[in-house]
């Protein structure tokens, strides 16, 4: 008997060249030009440099943490969280019209009064009346509150005053927007005292929590298949096995979506199919009752007009809760005009090294030169700033850019809990998840499937499940302001 031979696929060459005979090669894998080509097989004596680890080119990916350094978790038991705040101390309309027979009747416009539809002035208090178009400011008594059941017939928003200095109200009659505000009381001697009573209006802001899902499967197969490269994440997962970085991936992904979906909620208002009826992220709620500012900086250069616009934000703080200390949560170009407005107060701003003294040494033009800050007081307020990832990230808002930052007050709020039965101080931006004694919903992650060390089922497959039940609540938004573009 003989053995047969089989070619083992080389050939020797009289002559010492490679020859595709004689060598094994790269094989191309039609991916066209460019494109890197396949191993033949790995018994090919050409070993190439292998840089075994992945290369980080873009740093930390995960853009979450906002939440985490300006705001609290906590449990809550119900479908909806519901909160009250507080109104103005102070009686003020900044919607009236004057006229009438007599030119002394006042009507305050709908939308600054209370549900009932009444106004909260009384017979007897004295009043400031300001045209906001003439600039003309006038001061009266008020002499009768609508309906009184007296001719000429007043209705509930409206009423009649008589002004000090002139027999009706003049140049400001007949105009709209007219500005009103209590300032005090008049009585003659021997007179009875004030009539009636202002009740506090409650007004109550609520939100509902979403239920944030996501899922990473693997087959069981590949759980035990090694990779050439190694992996590694930001949450310090490394190893040869591929799945462990996609599943480390999904894990990083969905603590993002956490926060994502509290600063970008919306409420569905159109009854969508399988939906979960949305929720009211931050934006929405600034949008909906905070302080809106768009345009910051001014266009002729650097610093130029910054001030200004940030001064008409201390004015309209001042006329909300003047809260002391704020946080600057910005993107990257307005971080910059923030710089710019600050270094631009320093003898001439950055037009020569020699102008830049910021700290408690003359800079030199030797030296390396400090152009940011981390911090400033202006008027009575500390302002925090800070660069925001979520809205630089080219994945996340950085592509979107018409969001510029946000300003977070800092402090608490005095609330109600309905848990603990008494008032306790939170944050003003806090995020209540479901929780009882039978279910924790703040985080939930769970296996299936009959791979992994799970054995749930007869599926040859790792299922990693995700879950989370939660809400943002977004109290004092008036003392908040978001940055437009």
């Amino acid at each position: 008997m003989a053995f047969t031979v089989q070619n083992a696929g080389l050939q020797p060459s009289a002559e010492p060249v490679i020859l595709s005979t004689n060598y094994l090669q790269w094989t191309d894998n039609g991916g066209g030009a460019g494109i890197p080509n396949d191993f033949a097989d790995f018994a090919q004596q050409n070993l190439p440099e292998l840089y075994e680890q992945e290369v980080e080119r873009f740093g930390n990916r995960t853009i979450s943490g906002f939440l985490r350094m300006v705001g609290a978790e906590m449990p809550m038991t119900s479908d909806q969280v519901i909160w009250s705040e507080q109104n103005r101390l102070h009686i003020a309309y900044d919607e009236t019209t004057v006229g009438g027979a007599s030119g002394n009747i006042f009507t305050v416009g709908a939308g600054a009064l209370p549900a009932s539809g009444q106004v909260a002035v009384r017979v007897n208090q004295t009043i400031v009346a300001y045209d906001p178009v003439t600039g003309l400011t006038l001061k009266g008594i008020i002499t009768r509150v609508g309906p009184d059941g007296t001719a000429p017939a007043l209705t509930a928003d409206q009423f009649e005053a008589s002004c000090y200095t002139q027999a009706a109200w003049g140049a400001i009659a007949g105009a709209a927007n007219v500005r009103v505000f209590v300032y005090g009381s008049d009585f003659a001697k021997g007179t009875n005292g004030m009539g009636g009573g202002v009740e506090p209006v409650l007004t109550q802001f609520s939100n509902k929590p979403t239920i944030i899902k996501d899922q990473y499967t693997v087959n069981g197969s590949d759980t035990a298949q090694i990779g050439w490269v190694e992996v590694a994440t930001e949450d310090g997962t490394s190893g040869y096995y591929w799945f462990m970085k996609a599943e480390s991936e999904t894990r990083l992904r969905y603590d993002d979506y956490l926060e994502m979906v509290m600063v970008e909620g919306e409420l569905d208002t159109q009854g969508i199919a399988n939906s979960g009826g949305g929720t009211q992220g931050m934006f929405a709620a600034l949008e909906d009752r905070g302080n809106v500012y768009s345009g910051f900086a001014g266009a002729a250069g650097p610093g130029s007009g910054a001030l200004a616009d940030f001064d008409d934000i201390l004015q309209q703080l001042d006329a909300q809760g003047a809260i002391e200390e704020n946080m600057l949560f910005l993107d990257r170009a307005t971080a910059l005009d923030f710089d710019d407005m600050i270094g631009a107060q320093a003898g001439g701003g950055y037009a020569a090294a020699t102008a830049a003294s910021y700290g408690l040494f003359d800079n030199s033009g030797e030296m390396a030169l400090n152009f940011g800050f981390s911090g400033f007081r202006r008027g009575s307020y500390d302002f925090y700033k800070t660069d925001w990832k979520y809205l630089n990230d080219a994945s996340t808002r950085g592509m979107v850019d018409n969001i510029k930052g946000v300003m977070v007050p800092a402090g608490t709020s005095t609330v109600y809990d309905q848990m603990l039965g008494r008032n306790i101080r939170r944050p003003f931006l806090h995020v209540r998840y479901r929780a009882s004694e039978t279910d924790d919903r703040r985080y939930k992650s769970w296996i299936t499937g009959s791979v992994g060390g799970a054995y749930t089922s007869d599926l040859d497959a790792m299922e990693v499940h995700f879950l989370s039940e939660r809400c943002l609540c977004v109290q004092g938004a008036n003392n908040f302001v978001l940055f437009t573009d």
